[in-house]
Formats: structure tokens, sequence, C-alpha cells
């Protein structure tokens, strides 16, 4: 395939200096002056550096807006996926075992009003809350059980060579696959001591915040980008008591 590459683009350039030639031929056959053909040819020669230059950094930085922009939206994709799948049904699960949510949940209410001024409101009100969770072992079992279930999945997402350019998404995969391995290696939640339930608890809790942040940019790229997507994210909001997928 490079090979073919190669050989097409030496037959373009083999052409367009034969056209180049004869332009100039023809030139000098039609005007005469060759002395003025000759002075074109060099001041074009003169100027080609900088054309090459001016073109390339031009064409250069296009491109990479282009691949940025789809390395973006090929991983906001995998974003929406492992909300899908693994995020909405744990910030459920977190949200509920947390004896502060009452005190921001209706700042954590996204709705179609939200400008960025108000998710930056929220995202630095997010960094003063605690992220504790009351969690007993029966509690500690299911979210065992959640999470093992998915590993495969979350496993995937990791394998993703695009996550590369995300750090913070990258954090909270880390976070809860290192959660998820914490949780397994334990064969009996009700023996734990104090000690180890602490522990635990500050593992829950890293994914918890790691989770609700990256939950609130994902809510904000949706309604940028798109309004029927972020529709439906509104209507399952796992901070709303009230949320319903059902539109009235």
């Amino acid at each position: 395939m490079g090979s073919g590459l190669r050989t097409w683009e030496v037959r373009l350039g083999i052409i367009l200096v034969l056209l180049s030639v004869v332009i100039y031929t023809a030139k000098y056959l039609l005007l005469g002056d060759p002395g003025n053909t000759y002075q074109y040819i060099l001041n074009a020669l003169g100027f080609l550096p900088i054309n090459v230059l001016f073109v390339t950094l031009i064409i250069n930085e296009l491109l990479s807006i282009r691949a940025k922009r789809e390395r973006l939206e090929k991983l906001n994709m995998v974003i929406g996926a492992f909300f899908s799948e693994v995020g909405n049904e744990l910030l459920v699960f977190l949200s509920y075992h947390d004896p502060d949510l009452p005190g921001i949940r209706q700042d954590l209410i996204v709705t179609k009003t939200w400008r960025p001024e108000r998710f930056s409101t929220v995202r630095d009100l997010l960094q003063h809350h605690r992220y504790d969770v009351a969690i007993d072992a029966p509690d500690l079992e299911r979210l065992c059980r959640h999470l093992v279930g998915r590993r495969d999945f979350l496993l995937r997402l990791l394998e993703n060579p695009v996550l590369l350019e995300h750090e913070a998404f990258t954090d909270l995969l880390r976070a809860t696959f290192h959660l998820t391995e914490e949780l397994e290696r334990r064969e009996d939640f009700a023996g734990l001591p104090e000690s180890d339930i602490r522990h635990l608890k500050d593992d829950i809790g890293r994914v918890y915040r790691l989770l609700t942040a990256q939950w609130l940019d994902y809510m904000e790229y949706l309604k940028r980008n798109y309004p029927y997507l972020f529709s439906l994210a509104m209507r399952s909001n796992p901070f709303d008591e009230a949320a319903s997928p059902i539109v009235r």
C-alpha cells in the first residue's frame, strides 16, 4: 500500500513538472522575450520555499484540528458507552449512600437552560464535596457483583488507545478497575475489620469523585453537541430522584 502511494505521488510530481515546462515553453513561443521568461522563472523559484512553508503550515494545522476533532468524537462515544454500561448505575448506587448529597442534589439537576457558566459553578461546588458513603457489608457485596460483572467491559475500555488523550477519564477507569479488584479479593465482607472498611471507603470515594466530575463534563458535551442525547441524559439523571425516561 505504501509503495502504491509513493508511485502515485511520483507520477503526480512528474505531471506537474511537465505541465510547468509546457506552460513556460508556450509563453516563450507565443510571447518571445526569453529574458523576461527566465526572470519570471527565477522569481517563482525564489518564492517557492516560502510558498511551500506557508502551505505546509496551514495544511498541517487543518489536518491536526480535524484529527483532534475526530479523536474527541471517538473518545466521547467511549465515555457515553461507559456511562450507559457502568457509570450511570454506579452513580445511582453511590449517590444513594451519600449522606451529604441532599445539600448539593438540586445543583446536579442539569436542565436545557444551563449555560457554560453554570457548569463551571457546579464544578467549583463539587470540589468541596466530601464524597463520603455510608455503606455496609451487603452494600459492598452488591457493589462487588455489579463491578465484577462488568470487568470485561472495563478491560476493553482500558485497552482503547484513544483514551491516552483523556487523562481524567483514564484516571476514572483505573480507579474503578482498582476498586473492582479490591472488592473481588474479599471473600466475606461481613467479617472485615473497621480499618479495611475505611480503606474500601477511600477507594469508593475516589471513584465517586472522579465519576461525578466526568459525568458533569459529559453532560455539558452532550448539551453543546447532541441535544437529542442530552434530552435522554437529563431524563436519566442519576442524581434526580424523580428522573424518568418517559417524556411528559
